[in-house]
Parts: C-alpha cells; structure tokens; sequence
C-alpha cells in the first residue's frame, strides 16, 4: 500500500473509535444476556516502501525496499516469481532489519540466471491478515556486444554529425566515448543518444580525430573499432539538405524521457524545428521540450497528451525536408477509487469497489490475507472489477487487495473487513459497498421487545430456478404492518448462509432467485422491528425442480451448396432426454440480415431453393419432443455457387485522352447481381462507321481501362461486362466518343490559372479556381503552395480535375499567402498569388461552413435501391440546365409505373461552402432553372421507392452559357498623372456580375454631364485591363467618365458618372506634348501606349486649337479660305446627290443604309463571314506629303480626312457569335452631326479607334451585314443618318490584303476638315475565305441578322510614289432617333460607280490645288 494511505487509515480509524464509543448502538441492554460489547476497530496496516523496478550489472549489489507499517511489528517475507525464498540458508540474499532484500553478487551468465525476475515483499500480523506489496522487477544486463560501430565519415564545417555505437537497450546508461583515446565531454554541442551514438553539431576543426565507444558495466571494458571523422572547408556551392539521422517512432511511460534524433547537412546548414500533429512545436521557453545538438528534440517527464505526430523540418532557406516519427504514451495503472473498509454481519452479501485507469487497459485480481481470490459461486467479480462476497462467514474477514498490472507496472490498494457480532450494530459509515439486499438489515437496534418467530413458512411456487416462500405474522405482533422479514437460505451441508430481505414493511412473502436446478435448500426466516431483529422460524427444505428432459443439439450438422440457389443441410440424431424427437425446425438466415427464417423437418436432411447467389447463410437445427424444443446447434455457415452476373457494370463513362487513347471508367454490378466473385471485365468496342468490326479486351478487376492504339478524329462504341469463374455477365448498352484530331500540346508548362479565389476561415482557407484560358496544353495536377508571409512554407498537388481545395490546420488571425500553378510533365507554369487573413478564434462563422445541407436521406432498408446512371448535363442557357438519367431497376424501356421519385442536387464550387439545392422529380430529366451565368455546376441524383433510397449517382457537370454584364464597373476613380496635368489616369475594378470573361471596356467622357451618349468621346480598352491614360485634356476642366465592361456577350450598363476637374497649372515637361499634331482631340491616344510613346511632330495646330508654330498670318489665311472652299464644294456635291433621285434604286438604297447601320430590323439569311471592324487612331497616322495616287482606279469618297494622320495599330483579332443588342452600345464614331457641337465648343475631333479582341479559334464566325454596291458617298449619306439602336463598320479583305495582313499599312490622308469622319468599304473577292489573322472587332453589340452576301467597292487612299493595300474604314455616326427615322424613310437615291468617279475625279483636282498651296 501507499505511503499516501495512512493518513487515510488513520482518518477511518477515527471515524470507526468515535461511533464505536457514541454510536447508540454501542452495547445491548441487560435483557439481551450481554455487557455491552464494543465495535472492534479497523487496523492500520500498509506498505511504507515497496519495492522498484532495477537495473543491474553482473556483480553488483541489489537492494530491493520494502517496509510495512502496523502497530504490531509485521513479519516480513519475498516472493520470487510467485515462490517464497527462504533466505535463512541463502549466502547472497539476506533480509535487512527494515524488510528490504539485499542481494549480494548478483550472478547472470547465458544460461544462468538465478537473480533476474520478478519480486513480490509480503508482510504478515498474526491474528489480523496478510498483505503484499507490487511486484518488481529485477532485470541484469547483458554480456557487452555492439549492434553497430563507428564508420569513418566527413562533415563540412557547421554542420553536424552523427557517429554510430549501437548496443543493447540494457548497456546503453553504460556508453562513453573517446576521441584520440581521450573522454568525450558531453555539453550543448555533443550529444549522446540514448541508443549510444554520438551527435555532434556545429563541426569545428577541433573536432576531427579517431572515436571509438566504450561500454564499462562493471568488468573488463569493451572497445568499439576507432573511425576516423574528417571536417572539410565549407562548399562553394549550394547543397540541398539531407538527413543523415531521422527520428524513429518511440513508446514511453508517463515520468520517463523521449528523444527524437533529427539530424541534417547541406549548405547553408539547414535549420531545424519541429511540429507536433501539425502544430508549431515551441522551444525555446519550454522547460520540458528542449532541442538538442543538431536539432534533436528531447522531451522530458513525459505526459499522457504528449503523445502524437512529431515531424522534423528541415529548411536550408530555399528548400524544406520532413521526417516524421509517433510517440506512444504508455501509463501504469491509478486508481480512481480504492477499496474501503467494511464492516458486516455473518450472511450479508458485500461489494468491494474498486476503479482503475491505465494504458493499456490494466487487468485487475483480488488477494485475500495473501492468497489469490478465485471467483466462485461465493465470491464473484462485478462490474469488471469489483469483488462481491456472497453470505459471510466469520473466516471472510481479514485483508483484501485489489492489484492492477498492466504492461508498463502495477498498483495495489487494499481494505479490511471486520464481521461483527450479531449483537453489535453496524457503525453507520457511508453503505455504499452494501449490496441492496442488505441494506434494510443495517437499521439501529434499540432497546425494547423483539419478536417472536414468523409462523407456518411454506414454499408456494417451486420451479427450477427461484423459489416463492410466504409465512404468517410472529404471534407477538399480530398485526405485523411494522415488520421487516430477513430470509435465510443455504444449500444443504453447506455452512454458507446468505439472505435476502422482504422489500417493504408488513410484506409476508418472497421470491428467492439464481438458484439451482434439482438441489435441496434450506430457508428460515426471521421478523425484525425497530428493536432488532427477533426468533427464526423453524428451518424449512425446499428442493427445486429438475429441468425438464429436452432435447440436445443435433450432431454433426453439416451443409453445402448444390447449386448457386440451394443449399442442403444434414444432421443426425441428438440425444432426446425423456422424450422421443418429434420433428426438426431448420433455421436459415443471410449473412448481415437480422431475419431468420425457418422450415419444418421431418427426416435428416433438407435442402432450401430459392436462394440468393453466391451469398453466405447460417444454418442451425432445433430437435422438438414433447417437451418443447430442444438446444439449438451451433451455425454453420455456407455459402451458395457462384454464377454469371446477372446485372451490367454500372455507370460507364468514358474520357477521351488524347487522339488515340480514350479511359475507361465503371462501376461494379450491385452486389445482389454479381453471384459471385468478379474476376474481370470484358470491354467489346467499335468504330461506330463500321459495327460489324468488334475488338474484344480482358482485364482485371481494376474499374478502368485505358484503350490505345485509335484513330485519329474517330467515334467509337465501347461496353463492358462483368467476368466470373462461370462466365460473362450482360454487357452495357454501347456507349460513344470521339477521338481528338489532335493532341493536346505537352512541349511547354501550362499558362497561369485564369482564377483563383480565396475564402479565409478561422483555421482554414478554402481555395478555387478555373483552369488556364488556353486548354490546348495539357493540365496534369495543379500545385498550391502556402504559409505565413511566404507561399513556399507547404505546397500540396491536386488532381487536374480539381477545382477547390481547404488548407486545414492553420493558425488564427495569420496573414497567409497562397500561389497556385498548374503542371504537367514538363514542369510548373506561371503562378498565380493570392493573399488571405484567417479569422480570429471568437468568429463562430465558419461552424456552420462545413455542415452541407443536404436533402434528407431516409434509412435504407437492407437492400438498398440501385443509383441511378448515366446523368448527363445538358446546357440550354445562361440559366437553365437539363439533367437527364437512367435507371437500371426500371426494365428496358425505362417506363415508370410504380410510385417512385427521384431527387436531384445541385451546387456550384465557387465559393466552395454553397449548400446543395434539391428538386424532386417523378421523370428521369429535370429542368434546372434559375442558375447563375457563366458557373459551373454538379449535379447528382438519388431514387426513392417508399422507405427505401439509393446512394447519390455519379456527379455530372455543366457550365451556363455567358450572359451580358448586368452590372457597372466598380471603384471607379481618376487622378492626374504626376508632372503632366493634362493626362490623366482612371482606375477601376471588373463588374461584380461580370456573367463571363470580361473581353474589354469602353471609356466615355465629356465635359457635359447632360450630353446625350453619342455626343461623348469613347476609348476602347482591349482584354481585362483595369486602369487607362488619356492624354491631352483641357486645364481647369471639369470633365466626367463612365465606364461599360463587355464580354462575348455583349455590353454591360455603364457607370455613374465620376466627376474630375484637370489642374490649372501647365508643368515645365508639358512642352513636347504639346507639339504632337496627332492628338486631335481629347482621348485620341491608342489603346496601349508604352511609356516611351512620343507623338509624331510636325503639325501645324495644337489639339485645342491654340497657334503653336509660328506660321505667318498670309500662308494661316490661304488655310483657311481653302477649307472654307472645299467645305463649300463638299456641301454643294452632296445636295446634287441628294435631289437626284433614282426610283429604280430605291429598294437597294434602302437595303444598303439598313446593312451599313447593322438595323436590328433588317430580316435575311447571310452566309458571309463577319469582318473585322477597324478603330483607327488618329495619333497613330503617320502625317506625309500628299500626292495623287499612282492607283490606276483611284476613288475617293465624300468624306473629307483630317490632316492629322496616324499609324493604325491593331491589338487583337476576336470572333464572337449570337450577340445580344443594347441600346448604350459604343457606336464606333460619331459622325458629322452629332459631333460637330462637341467639337465647336471643346475644338476637337472624334477618335477613330481599333479594337480586338481574343477569343477561341474554334468558336463560330458572327455573321454581319455588308453594305450593297454603291458609291462611297452614298455610303456615307447612310452614315450620315444611322439607326441609333446600332452601329458597325464592316470589313472584307481582298486578296491583297490577305497577303500584307501580318503588317498593316499606314493611312496616308488628305487634309480637310477636322470633324468629318470617312468610310471606306473593301470589295470582297470571290470565294475567299476568312483569314483568321486578320483583326475582328465584335465590340458592338447586336443581333447578327441573316442576308444574303453584297459586294462593295473598294477605295484607296492614296499615299506618296508607292501603292498601299486598301485601306478600309467604316465610322457609322449616331444621330437623333427622329433623324434616323427620317433618314430611313426619305433615304432613296443611288448612283451608279462611274457617275461617282467623274464626281471624285474633280473632287481630287480641287485636292491638288489646295496641297499646292500648302507646299508652296
């Protein structure tokens, strides 16, 4: 026993003197024969010391402790092994005075080991008991031998090494070491493992010599061989890290210490730390985790929740290695509670508790004065470790001990039981280890009359097992309503009474359980009042009733399987009892079920049909007589022949790798259909042209087969079936794909992910993302890399289908950064960065984040029904999605006559905690409604039938089609770029409903916020760019933007207006800006300019209109009576045209303005492909002389060109398809009328602007009008009036333009005035095809309407002694919505290509006169 139990003995003792001596049941009275006798006491008696475990060499002295305490002085014994030593005539044991064993020269030799074992101090009091202490053990090391010794070895300088010695466990305390045959001084630096090798960190020159180790366990010591340990100079290059000791998984008990060795080289010397089930582990001001020399971790006095995963990193800086290692915690058993003592009277049932912990799991034993406890029909262990005694006797009493072992130590705890004198009352302690049946017979006497013996006791029921006993009231209390009964029963010739208690007052009769069959027994029974308890009635034998005669188990069952749905069971006859056997009942029941079925039998065999295939069934036999029925056998188990399988393979799915190799993927038939063992799959395909030519393929059990060696571009029907050992089950239904034309390109690493989202939790952050734009390079797996500060702390790789992933284990309130890549075999592509805060621990947010919502599934019956198959995902629009399916427990025609339903679900990833929605269904498709554009969604299926329901199906996936923006750009700001106060910068951030890949934006501006649309400037912005320059504004001006995101689809709703005033001030570097002639008006820069841009010199006015070269006022006032001329003849020529009518070409002009202004109005069928629109930049014309153009067909249109002249730079080429029409729709240009107030009140000109944008090759080729044959200027009559609701230019290339398309030529333009927008139509030639190198612009928005295909002349602009390519141009306007009207109603002249010649013809001349002028 404990030290730490005295105090409580002591405690108890007490107790037990003070009720002892006040109780008032502290003596009987004189009436009763006795002179008041007194409660004996319990006896403090228990271990001071007991003994330990020990360690020890061959030789040496052992002492093992033990000490006990009692007020007589105890006897002190040892046990070895279970067996008492007689130390009297033992030369090198002997008993010391205090009880402790001493063993001198302990001997141990291979085959001799007298000494080591287990030892057991046992202490004895005469006349009051035994106890013994724990058992210890005595281990003596081995002989000394190395398991491994030093190897020479090198180390660089700071770093570390590790030199071997290995012995057994036992020999280790004994290791030293020795370099140049001089002691090795351990410190902080040089460090010994517990196995015996030796670490050393921070290798310096003074470390290099010869080690050798040395095991000194009390005889001759034993050397190690000596290895040599180099130091080399640091290395000049960089070294990857390397372990050269990894820790190794460790057990250890609670109190001892552990160390996990970690040991790594490189250069720079890597830096150790170390995590514990992924946690940071802290060091530094631990007192109980130290880091050791290398990084090796100790950990001392360790706990229970000290175990788990520790890890070892290893980080150089630029690259991080791991090695991890388990640490087991083992704990001797406590105890929680111990045995109390107890008092009691003879025939009372008691219960010693007794509670213990430990892992493993202690085994617990009960010893009584010494002796083991060995439970029988008295004695019984209850509640697993409890010790009841049945009916005490007086020789019960003494010590009992409840001792716990476990494989790491063992505990014992013990108590006394003292059975007092019928005559002395129980001292009222706590009555917790009383069992129920006695508790009642605790009640304090008093002094007064006792009663007289219960009369006339019979036994009223008698059965095998229990016993009814009733009796009248004792003739001294009539009545008797006070009483209590105490019933003593034994078995006959046994002395071992026990008893039993009537359960309330006044109750005359009992029922006497738990007994035996057949067995005489002896019962008296005995009236108690509040005085005590009085006589026993006269004793009364009672025999119970034999059992009855049934039935044995049958011998010898055997069954076995006749075929895969019948199995045949035999048996012979049991022995019958008393009985002849009557009939057989045969029970059978499937394996896993809870339902057994049963048949009636005559004979000695039957066989059961109707079984399901191979599956197993337990059997079991029960003989009936006339008794009843008999012992049943014991199960057999069987289980039934295998067959072919009976269903398909399930879910067959097919995934197109590249262009000859297409994946396999299935599933297994149900369970119920395989009948037996699936030993493969037989995969039958075809090429879908030719089903005659079938190609078989065996494989294994695997659930996927690659199939290789296809054609290029070809479909193929593929199905599977199910192979057993009988044979080939039903196939599928064929199922097709198509091999690529191609393969997909793995010669470079894949681009950046075209997204990547971020959702930060309080310990995790889910990510997201979309695959790289261009899916022609292969995707293997995509990389995330992540920690604090830093991505490149963990990096995970996922699978390339993949979408979402959660960091778990991170730490609250942290900064992390995230990057993603993805990868193929070639390597990792560009990174994608992303940034994230983790919540603080109070934000309860995320608890609901990962409870998913998922419909409710009802409780399967055991059969469970089959998932329904082959969901498919069919897009309808941007919102709408068809999810259709199979389902194989619906015969072939897929009809629907019972009453079940279907459910489907469906949630997109993105963000990756949207909880799953659900619609039932009755049929096998289901509209989805009300999706998000542009979202990619799964969907899954179960089936419901009653109370039975499948799994969920395989998923299916699908993504909405685009939808316009419905939302503005956001954050919309504008600041004036720093030393140029006429440029400004304007920022803003995508729409939130983008509803697709944003292609580009258009940038409206204009110093009226009232002004209509079309009276404002417009800048594209190519692609997804977010901020923009614009150059060359007005000072101290107020001027107001607005912003419109397109995407295929079309455009979104525009900003608000944001207001911003430029600076009054002109900074000093303002000055070449100035000077550039190409800004011809506010906003008129390219799209991207670079920030080495300079504009073109050489013209003659500012974009303002300010004189900013020093012409004198002859040559200015020749300028400008020539514009007024030819502004004069320009205006005369189009009224000539104008009132000239032609009615023949009425339909024609009608058609050809509708075609020019893209009227969503206009019905057709056109077939042609749709041009590319052209945005010219008028800073890009390059400005040269102007001469006549040596084009031997020169024309040139009404639409006189500004001076300026700019280079046109195309960006992108684009394709779109089925564009929706807008109303705010950018209009390419404006024309004369609706820019002419503009222009007259700021002095600027429209910009003429090209934008492109990239889109997918594969996708379709908008078709768009073209306008009909017709003169240029009546081309431009159309623009001068087009539909307001649209406006396009359009586009074909000639032959020769097709050629120079890789460098498009400069527009060499004659001067004229500066508002007048032009158009020049290209002439497509016959049967050409559309060159997808050249630009296509489909940032209008329309409804590509269908015609049939127009030819349009070309004009050239002439340039100075060499030909260009046509150069074609088309800037529709927008006017008033009543000028258009009136337009399309009144606009019905034409003319013909040679009258319009003769008209341009002199319109040059009058050109030639004016550049004679100005050159002159």
């Amino acid at each position: 026993m404990a030290p730490g139990a005295a105090p409580r003995l002591l405690g108890s003792l007490c107790i037990a003197l003070l009720l002892g001596r006040h109780g008032p049941a502290a003596a009987r009275s004189a009436s009763h024969g006795l002179a008041g006798s007194l409660v004996r006491t319990f006896t403090p008696f228990y271990f001071l010391v007991e003994p330990m475990d020990v360690l020890s060499v061959r030789g040496a002295a052992v002492i093992m402790n033990c000490s006990a305490y009692c007020e007589t002085a105890p006897k002190i014994e040892w046990k070895k092994d279970g067996t008492f030593l007689n130390l009297v005539s033992d030369d090198r044991r002997q008993l010391l005075p205090d009880g402790s064993l001493l063993i001198n020269n302990v001997v141990h030799s291979k085959h001799n080991k007298p000494d080591e074992g287990y030892y057991q101090c046992v202490a004895t009091v005469e006349s009051l008991g035994t106890i013994v202490s724990r058992t210890a053990k005595l281990t003596v090391a081995g002989l000394p031998r190395f398991t491994s010794q030093p190897e020479p070895s090198s180390v660089s300088k700071g770093n570390s090494a590790v030199l071997n010695c290995e012995v057994n466990v036992d020999l280790a305390p004994f290791v030293r070491w020795e370099q140049d045959r001089q002691p090795v001084f351990l410190d902080d630096r040089v460090f010994k493992l517990p196995s015996g090798a030796l670490i050393i960190s921070n290798a310096t020159d003074g470390d290099g010599g010869l080690y050798r180790c040395i095991i000194e366990s009390g005889g001759t010591p034993k050397y190690s061989d000596e290895a040599e340990l180099k130091i080399l100079p640091d290395p000049e290059v960089a070294q990857s890290p390397m372990f050269v000791r990894q820790p190794s998984s460790l057990t250890r008990v609670t109190g001892q210490s552990a160390v996990f060795p970690c040991v790594a080289i490189g250069f720079p010397a890597p830096y150790i730390r170390w995590t514990r089930n992924e946690e940071e582990l802290i060091t530094d001001s631990s007192e109980r985790f130290l880091l050791l020399a290398g990084g090796s971790l100790e950990i001392r006095d360790v706990m229970e929740e000290d175990a788990g995963t520790y890890n070892c990193i290893a980080d150089s800086g630029n690259e991080t290695i791991e090695a991890q290692a388990e640490l087991t915690v083992q704990v001797p058993p406590e105890f929680l509670k111990r045995p109390a003592n107890i008092y009691a009277h003879e025939s009372m049932d008691i219960v010693f508790e007794c509670e213990v912990t430990g892992k493993p799991t202690p085994t617990v034993k009960w010893v009584k004065n010494g002796d083991m406890v060995i439970p029988s029909d008295y004695f019984k262990i209850v509640k697993e470790h409890n010790l009841q005694v049945l009916g005490l006797v007086k020789s019960d009493e003494g010590f009992y001990q409840c001792i716990a072992e476990n494989d790491v130590g063992n505990a014992q705890a013990g108590a006394q039981l003292i059975i007092l004198d019928l005559d002395v009352a129980i001292p009222t302690l706590p009555p917790t280890s009383l069992t129920s049946a006695t508790n009642d017979h605790l009640a304090p006497a008093t002094t007064g009359p006792l009663p007289s013996a219960p009369r006339d006791v019979v036994a009223t029921l008698v059965s095998t097992r229990f016993i009814r006993l009733t009796w009248r009231t004792p003739v001294s209390d009539p009545q008797g309503d006070n009483l209590t009964y105490s019933i003593f029963y034994t078995k006959e010739g046994i002395n071992r009474e026990r008893v039993e208690n009537t359960s309330r007052p006044g109750e005359t009769q009992v029922t006497i359980q738990n007994l035996m069959p057949e067995t005489v027994y002896v019962f008296r029974v005995v009236a108690q009042n509040k005085h005590g308890p009085g006589e026993s009635s006269v004793p009364l034998k009672v025999a119970t009733q034999p059992e009855v005669q049934l039935p044995g188990p049958a011998p010898n069952i055997r069954a076995y399987a006749s075929s895969p749905t019948s199995v045949t069971v035999t048996w012979e006859t049991p022995l019958s009892g008393n009985g002849e056997i009557q009939n057989y009942k045969l029970y059978y029941m499937e394996k896993g079920q809870d339902t057994e079925q049963d048949v009636d039998v005559a004979g000695l065999s039957y066989t059961i049909n109707g079984l399901k295939k191979y599956t197993e069934y337990s059997f079991r036999v029960v003989a009936y007589n006339k008794h009843g029925p008999g012992v049943s056998t014991q199960d057999v188990v069987v289980r039934t022949l295998s067959d072919v399988p009976s269903a398909p393979p399930q879910n067959l799915t097919l995934e197109v790798r590249n262009s000859k190799s297409i994946m396999l993927h299935w599933q297994p038939p149900p369970a119920e259909t395989q009948s037996g063992q699936i030993t493969g799959y037989k995969i039958r395909y075809r090429k879908v042209s030719r089903k005659s030519d079938v190609t078989e393929s065996i494989g294994g059990t695997q659930l996927f087969q690659l199939i290789e060696g296809l054609e290029r571009g070809t479909e193929y029907s593929f199905r599977v079936a199910a192979l057993t050992v009988n044979g080939t089950g039903p196939a599928t239904d064929w199922v097709s794909a198509e091999t690529f034309e191609s393969d997909l390109d793995e010669t470079r690493v894949p681009e950046v992910p075209s997204s990547l989202h971020v959702r930060p939790l309080v310990t995790s952050i889910v990510v997201s993302w979309t695959p790289p734009e261009n899916q022609n390079i292969v995707v293997r797996g995509y990389a995330i890399g992540y920690g604090v500060g830093s991505p490149h702390a963990q990096t995970i790789k996922v699978d390339y289908k993949q979408r979402y992933y959660t960091i778990e284990n991170l730490d609250p309130s942290s900064h992390y950064v995230i990057t993603l890549k993805a990868f193929n075999n070639v390597g990792e592509g560009i990174p994608l960065y992303e940034s994230a805060v983790t919540r603080p621990h109070s934000d309860t947010s995320e608890v609901d984040l990962f409870v998913i919502n998922a419909p409710y599934t009802p409780v399967p019956d055991p059969s469970p029904m089959m998932p329904p198959v082959g969901v498919q995902a069919s897009i309808l629009s941007h919102d709408t999605i068809r999810i259709t399916w199979a389902d194989n427990s619906l015969p072939k025609n897929q009809k629907i006559t019972d009453a079940r339903y279907y459910t489907v679900r469906w949630k997109t990833n993105i963000p990756a905690n949207t909880k799953y929605k659900t619609a039932n269904a009755t049929t096998l498709s289901y509209l989805v409604t009300g999706l998000k554009p542009n979202t990619l969604y799964e969907f899954s299926v179960m089936v419901t039938k009653g109370r039975r329901s499948s799994t969920w199906s395989m998923t299916a996936h699908g993504t909405t089609f685009e939808l316009v923006p419905t939302s503005p750009p956001k954050d919309v700001t504008v600041v004036s770029k720093e030393g140029k106060p006429r440029t400004i910068i304007i920022n803003w951030q995508p729409p939130s409903e983008a509803n697709g890949k944003i292609t580009g934006y258009i940038i409206y501006y204009s110093t009226d916020v009232n002004a209509e649309i079309h009276d404002w400037v417009i800048e594209p912005v190519v692609g997804n760019r977010l901020t923009h320059q614009i150059q060359e504004l007005t000072l101290d001006t107020p001027y107001y933007f607005k912003i419109q995101a397109r995407n295929s689809k079309g455009m979104g709703p525009m900003s608000e207006a944001v207001q911003f005033r430029t600076p009054k001030a002109e900074s000093s570097d303002k000055m070449p800006n100035d000077q550039a002639s190409g800004s011809a008006g506010k906003g008129s820069r390219p799209v991207d300019i670079g920030p080495d841009y300079k504009p073109p010199l050489g013209g003659s006015n500012s974009p303002h209109g300010s004189p900013t070269s020093p012409l004198d006022s002859n040559m200015l006032l020749v300028i400008i009576v020539s514009v007024g001329v030819i502004t004069i003849v320009i205006v005369v020529i189009v009224a000539v045209f104008c009132t000239r009518r032609t009615t023949s070409h009425q339909k024609k002009k009608r058609a050809a303005c509708k075609s020019v202004n893209g009227s969503h109005k206009y019905k057709g069928n056109s077939k042609d492909v749709k041009p590319p629109d052209l945005w010219i930049h008028h800073e890009r014309l390059e400005l040269k002389p102007i001469d006549k153009s040596p084009d031997p067909n020169p024309i040139m249109t009404d639409t006189p060109i500004p001076r300026n002249s700019q280079d046109i730079t195309p960006v992108d080429n684009s394709m779109d398809s089925n564009i929706h029409q807008r109303r705010n729709s950018y209009r390419g240009h404006e024309s004369e009328d609706s820019m002419s107030t503009l222009a007259g009140r700021r002095g600027m000109r429209p910009k003429m602007m090209m934008p492109f944008d990239s889109q997918p090759p594969q996708q379709s080729v908008r078709n768009t009008p073209s306008t009909d044959t017709m003169p240029a200027s009546s081309a431009q009559a159309c623009a001068d009036h087009p539909d307001p609701e649209s406006t396009t230019g359009s586009y074909l290339a000639n032959a020769q333009e097709e050629d120079s398309a890789q460098n498009l030529p400069t527009a060499h333009v004659r001067p004229s005035h500066p508002l007048k927008s032009f158009a020049v139509p290209a002439v497509p030639p016959a049967g050409a095809s559309y060159d997808p190198a050249l630009p296509s612009t489909p940032l209008l928005t329309q409804q590509a309407p269908n015609h049939p295909v127009h030819s349009v002349k070309t004009a050239s602009i002439g340039t100075l002694g060499r030909t260009r390519p046509p150069m074609p141009v088309v800037v529709p306007s927008a006017p008033d919505v009543q000028e258009t009207t009136r337009m399309l109603e009144d606009s019905e002249s034409n003319y013909e290509p040679d009258e319009l010649t003769k008209e341009m013809a002199h319109l040059e001349g009058l050109m030639k006169d004016l550049n004679a002028i100005t050159t002159a």
